[in-house]
């Protein structure tokens, strides 16, 4: 999917055309001034990127949720135990899984949303350019959100946390996190 999405300009869904047209953004050796705006097509933001391959994943995650949070609730009202194992106990990991899972969706929400809106409004209200201020924010929000994902995972589920900070001990601080590297000077070597 992110093949077809992001070769898809190369493939004609672009700006050329209406650059050759316009004569005013290409310099006399067919150099084309290299703003974003200029060079992707509103149309392929808005109509491809966002309602094709942005909002309708958003949507279907979102009702996913909604149906895990439900069915959750709904086996945390239960109040028989069908085995051996505590099935509160079990719901209630699930329940915190799922939180975090729909903390993510929505921080994915929060970061990129601003900057699809801005090119919608840019595409369909041709008279009122979003300022420049907003655009940097929002493009700085949807970069943003790749950073916090791991953050994220750290901090809210137990295995991911645990994997970070073994990787963190061992390639950030030089430690070993496991204890088997044997220690300085406590290995005899041989000189020949």
């Amino acid at each position: 999917v992110s093949i077809l999405v992001g070769l898809t300009p190369m493939f004609g869904w672009n700006n050329l055309q209406r650059l050759l047209n316009n004569n005013t953004l290409i310099t006399e050796e067919l150099v084309v001034t290299c703003e974003f705006e200029t060079v992707i097509s509103m149309d392929y933001m808005v109509y491809f990127n966002f309602f094709g391959w942005v909002l309708p994943p958003l949507l279907l995650m979102l009702a996913i949720y909604i149906e895990i949070f439900y069915m959750i609730h709904k086996q945390l009202d239960k109040k028989v135990s069908a085995s051996h194992m505590d099935p509160r106990r079990y719901f209630g990991k699930e329940l915190k899984l799922a939180k975090s899972l729909a903390l993510v969706l929505f921080l994915f929400a929060v970061s990129w949303l601003p900057l699809h809106i801005l090119n919608c409004i840019s595409l369909f209200i041709p008279d009122c350019k979003p300022s420049m201020y907003l655009i940097y924010i929002a493009i700085i929000l949807s970069h943003g959100n790749s950073a916090v994902n791991p953050i994220v995972y750290a901090f809210r589920i137990k295995k991911f946390r645990t994997a970070f900070l073994k990787i963190w001990k061992q390639y950030i601080l030089c430690q070993d996190p496991i204890g088997r590297l044997p220690q300085r000077g406590s290995q005899r070597y041989t000189v020949v």
